[in-house]
């Protein structure tokens, strides 16, 4: 008599409470042996592959590609083969492995993408898309058929994806076409095309009416991955937190040309968090404990086609200038490629955004839990400010500090944006 054991979506090792199906690896009816890859499941923050727990037939899964699984729900059954290596008893239920169960009655098994369909768009494992996650991307791609994560390999090996020819299934573009157009050169990014002279009122909205649709607008999408989890954080900031928001001006008159502006950021922070250590904290309203952190680790906040990420800069009070820069230059290159663990993408102490680079002066940013403060750094702007009498126009660096009141009195957080403007002010 055959044994069949059911397998439940592991905790991913982010807390989360589920993870969408990327890509099986596995078709329904086929043998697949322990710890051989089985699915790829996208979370808030990783494409994370999944290994099989056991060795046997796949015999049914949960979802197809783009159904969300909730973690602890069951993911897949197998037909166990005893004469195949087996994990051994001792890790069962309350892990994710296989434990033996019956298997809930689904209305139908999925049916598993054929060769046709097969799209290797992931530099995160090798992960084949299906036609409907693919539909999906293109719309979030503007028109072009190609997964995020195809998408990103192509910024990063310098690509233009419009000038790639696909070979995917419905006119995707995959791995295999983005890798295959960097060994032949052929698809460079493409130089911007100049403006005609003029343009007919009517050709104007036609174009826009077509980019418009090529853009997915005027339609209902689900929200996925890092969106979903910045809906939930976002939702779950705003109905903990009491926040309270300090603004000013830092005078950077004094600064070099081309002097880094994140890096000296970072900086101030370290040393304005050394000089008042409460908005460098974590709490716990629940416990009622509050713990104040004699590390500086850097949550910067980082504007990704995929959504907002907040990378850990960790240990920044041990780096100098140089170090900060190549840190942050490598949680950005890890994001580009979905490349980052879990951890590099929580357990900040404390919060950064620089939204100045895009537009805005002040802003009220939102601090999410634990943490206690984030830091906001607008458009710098010159201003004319008093000088032994006179006046003169000088650059300055608008900021504002949101801090939980709770965890912190004002005038705890006006002494440490008092020690962040000191530091942003030095020349060097």
């Amino acid at each position: 008599m055959s044994t069949t054991q059911l397998f439940t979506l592991p905790d991913l090792g982010e807390g989360l409470p589920d993870a969408e199906i990327v890509e099986w690896h596995v078709a329904l009816g086929q043998m697949v042996r322990l710890d051989e890859p089985l699915v790829s499941m996208e979370t808030a923050k990783a494409v994370v592959e999944v290994p099989s727990p056991c060795s046997g037939t796949l015999l049914r899964v949960a979802g197809k590609p783009g159904d969300v699984i909730l973690t602890g729900a069951w993911l897949a059954e197998f037909e166990i083969d005893p004469a195949l290596p087996q994990r051994s008893a001792g890790h069962g239920d309350g892990h994710g492995h296989a434990a033996p169960a019956a298997a809930p009655p689904i209305a139908a098994a999925p049916v598993m993408p054929t060769a046709k369909d097969d799209d290797a768009g992931s530099v995160v494992g090798a992960v084949q898309v299906s036609g409907e996650i693919r539909r999906e991307a293109a719309v979030a791609l503007g028109g072009i058929r190609a997964v995020p994560a195809v998408r990103a390999l192509a910024k990063k090996l310098g690509i233009d994806l419009a000038a790639v020819a696909p070979s995917g299934a419905g006119s995707v573009v995959t791995l295999a076409d983005v890798k295959l157009a960097a060994e032949r050169g052929t698809a460079r990014p493409a130089v911007p095309a100049r403006p005609a002279a003029a343009t007919a009122p009517a050709a104007v909205v036609t174009t826009v009416a077509a980019s418009a649709t090529a853009a997915g607008l005027d339609s209902d999408a689900p929200i996925r991955g890092v969106r979903r989890n910045m809906l939930r954080s976002m939702a779950a900031a705003h109905a903990a937190v009491v926040p309270t928001t300090l603004m000013d001006d830092a005078d950077l008159h004094a600064w070099a040309p081309g002097t880094d502006l994140t890096v000296r950021l970072v900086r101030a922070l370290v040393v304005a968090s050394s000089a008042e250590p409460a908005m460098n904290a974590w709490l716990d309203a629940a416990a009622g404990t509050l713990r104040r952190h004699a590390r500086v680790d850097v949550g910067i906040a980082i504007d990704h086609p995929d959504g907002l990420f907040v990378a850990n800069l960790r240990g920044a009070e041990r780096m100098d200038g140089v170090a900060m820069r190549a840190g942050i230059r490598r949680l950005r290159e890890g994001l580009d490629d979905r490349s980052l663990p879990p951890d590099a993408l929580s357990g900040h102490t404390i919060m950064l955004s620089n939204f100045g680079k895009f537009a805005g002066k002040y802003a009220t940013p939102v601090v999410v839990p634990p943490c206690v403060c984030i830091v906001a750094a607008g458009r710098t702007y010159h201003g004319v400010v008093p000088v032994l009498g006179g006046i003169e126009t000088r650059r300055l660096l608008p900021l504002s500090l949101t801090f939980d009141h709770r965890a912190a009195t004002g005038g705890e957080a006006a002494r440490f944006l008092k020690a962040l403007i000191e530091d942003l002010q030095r020349p060097h």
